[in-house]
């Protein structure tokens, strides 16, 4: 077990009871949300999706080739269960033909993001309504994230060709996230190679990207052919050495759904370990900068200097909170805590980042996608927009979750 510093291990006491919220007050935001969702779907037909960041607050349409698309299908299905409204139900299982003409065509296939994209776009239907060709675009995306695969280093390479100098042996920790598809390979097929892979990745991860006091390197580098471990960088931090608050916020989602597959303690105990980290970062109104090596203070509150929020960052890990809490013993103070946080940082997301009613057709407000390089910045962002409605969903019903 990695060795952490006191400060990273501190129980910040503003968790000790749960947020204030009139009655209907969580309803009423989720109902705000899943009305955006409705009022896109003519904006966002099959075949077109949001742009991963707005322009002014308006998402620009594109076709089915980045990262960042299962995100408004995972909405559709998230919209589906929050309502029972057979619209959102149609109109998920009408993107599937289109992710799976991605796989046949490779377009924009080589990435470890397969996971985001299959996960969301079609294992949520073949759980929720048991759509074949959904399973089998999913099972096919699981292999192609398989082929990416390095054994000897145990890891998944992030980004690009495997050929590539500049990107082999990558890995970015945002890939915790992604390893769900390959779990739930494994489980649907038998297969257990699926499963190894994911453990194997995992172990690399928290060796490699974890530093001592708990916060995160976005990204690190391997030497595929001897496995060494070589360097850790960052591609959307403020530096090599800081903490990209997204990337932690993946990290404590993704070592919590770790263990919801693998059962293993030490990925709770750090899941457990980086929520702290991230927790005793926050601002007062507990959305976090999308660095967190920004102090709690910095900005003076301000949403337009260097030290932006990241909404987005906060979302996730509103869910990885809850995430992390569901396998906590209802005995452990950790588990209240975190659900406390979890709901504290969602309703200030609720109250003062909220869409709902503005002029572009967005769900959050104050996202940033990739600071070091201008884009978009103070806008939304298609994942803090689904991360937002699924921590509503996991706050107000029994969720189980498609990842």
């Amino acid at each position: 077990m990695i060795d952490v510093e006191e400060e990273a291990l501190r129980e910040p006491e503003r968790f000790a009871s749960p947020p204030e919220a009139e009655p209907g007050f969580w309803e009423a935001a989720l109902g705000g949300a899943v009305s955006r969702v409705e009022s896109n779907l003519g904006s966002f037909p099959p075949g077109l999706y949001p742009a991963p960041s707005s322009k002014g607050g308006v998402y620009p349409a594109i076709r089915n080739s980045e990262w960042t698309t299962s995100f408004w299908p995972g909405m559709l299905w998230l919209a589906y269960e929050a309502t029972g409204v057979g619209r959102f139900r149609d109109e998920g299982l009408a993107r599937v033909p289109d992710f799976r003409r991605r796989l046949d065509e490779r377009e924009g296939v080589d990435t470890h993001d397969l996971g985001f994209l299959y996960t969301l776009s079609c294992v949520a239907p073949w759980r929720l309504v048991g759509y074949r060709p959904a399973r089998e675009a999913a099972l096919k995306a699981a292999t192609m994230l398989l082929s990416r695969y390095f054994e000897k280093a145990g890891i998944i390479q992030a980004w690009g060709d495997l050929s590539d100098p500049e990107q082999r042996g990558r890995i970015i920790v945002d890939c915790a996230m992604n390893l769900p598809l390959l779990f739930w390979a494994s489980e649907e097929t038998g297969n257990p190679y699926y499963r190894e892979a994911a453990a194997a990745h995992l172990r690399a991860a928290d060796a490699s990207l974890i530093r001592a006091d708990a916060s995160s390197y976005h990204t690190y580098f391997f030497d595929v052919e001897t496995g060494e471990p070589l360097r850790g960088a960052t591609a959307q931090g403020r530096s090599d050495g800081s903490c990209w608050a997204r990337g932690q916020a993946w990290a404590i989602y993704g070592l919590a759904l770790g263990f919801r597959y693998l059962r293993d303690p030490e990925l709770l105990e750090l899941a457990s370990r980086l929520a702290l980290y991230f927790l005793n970062r926050l601002p007062e109104d507990l959305v976090c900068h999308w660095d967190l090596s920004f102090s709690p203070a910095a900005a003076a509150e301000s949403l337009t200097s260097a030290a932006e929020r990241d909404s987005s960052a906060a979302a996730i890990a509103a869910c990885g909170l809850l995430e992390l809490a569901s396998h906590l013993p209802p005995i452990d103070p950790r588990r209240r805590r975190y659900e406390n946080a979890a709901g504290r940082i969602a309703r200030s997301l609720a109250s003062s980042y909220s869409a709902s009613g503005s002029e572009g057709n967005g769900l959050l407000l104050h996202s940033v996608y990739n600071k070091p390089k201008g884009e978009g910045v103070d806008e939304c962002c298609v994942w803090g927009d689904y991360f937002y409605l699924e921590s509503l969903v996991r706050l107000t019903r029994s969720w189980k979750p498609y990842w």
